[in-house]
């Protein structure tokens, strides 16, 4: 009888934790860009948090995003400062501190967390309004100029702060060392051409590889991926 009881309250406590761990879960949601944006702009007073790092914030964020994350000294404070019962939409640069916020604000009672997929990157690469106190170092028109001028291009669209765009470095200078003069490498980043990236309105995250061809777009890459597999492959028989 006691072996019954038992095994009734295990299985009970099993169902509570599991049906805990749901509801956390479904607390918190990665939406894509549009969504994202619709979402703010239903709010008359939309709760954006930009988990990114200060210096980063500093330099570009979504006009009246609030800037904390986790490791923030200001964190508890900036925390009791929202309302738990409204929504809250975070971003950062890819996905790992604005997941690690968005489960601290669920331990903490949010129930409608919104997380940008492909962060930063997204927001601007879609032509959405941010706010920048950087002037681009490339206009759209040069960016332009230099695809129309040269046969063959490779772009690498990042930020300095994105962990997987520094593994991106090494591999253009093997490629560059391969190719030389033949293919054009533009390295084009946040933190200093950011609204050539606006303007392209076809970055959704951090790093993108674009290679062109007598100005046709040849392949795109949301990601690394094997990028010097890729370029090989593209100038094989030229």
């Amino acid at each position: 009888m006691k072996n019954k009881i038992l095994k009734k309250s295990i299985t009970a406590l099993i169902l509570l934790f599991t049906f805990i761990s749901f509801s956390q879960e479904k607390s918190s949601s990665v939406v894509l860009l549009d969504a994202f944006y619709a979402k703010i702009k239903a709010q008359k007073n939309p709760q954006i948090i930009d988990a990114r790092g200060p210096e980063e914030f500093a330099l570009n964020h979504i006009e009246g995003a609030l800037n904390f994350n986790t490791k923030s000294d200001n964190f508890e404070k900036a925390v009791a400062a929202l309302n738990p019962s409204e929504p809250v939409f975070i971003y950062s640069i890819a996905a790992y501190r604005s997941g690690l916020l968005s489960t601290e604000l669920s331990k903490k009672g949010f129930s409608e967390v919104y997380i940008l997929d492909g962060g930063i990157a997204s927001w601007i690469g879609g032509g959405k309004p941010f706010y920048t106190n950087l002037k681009s170092k490339l206009s759209i028109a040069e960016y332009k100029k230099i695809i129309a001028e040269n046969n063959y291009v490779l772009v690498d669209i990042g930020s300095k702060y994105c962990a997987t765009c520094k593994t991106v470095k090494p591999i253009l200078e093997d490629i560059r060392t391969q190719y030389g003069e033949k293919l054009k490498i533009i390295q084009i980043e946040l933190e200093e051409s950011p609204q050539v990236i606006a303007d392209l309105k076809t970055v959704k995250v951090f790093p993108t590889l674009i290679f062109y061809q007598n100005g046709k777009i040849i392949f795109k890459k949301d990601g690394l991926g094997d990028l010097k597999n890729d370029v090989n492959v593209a100038l094989a028989h030229n």
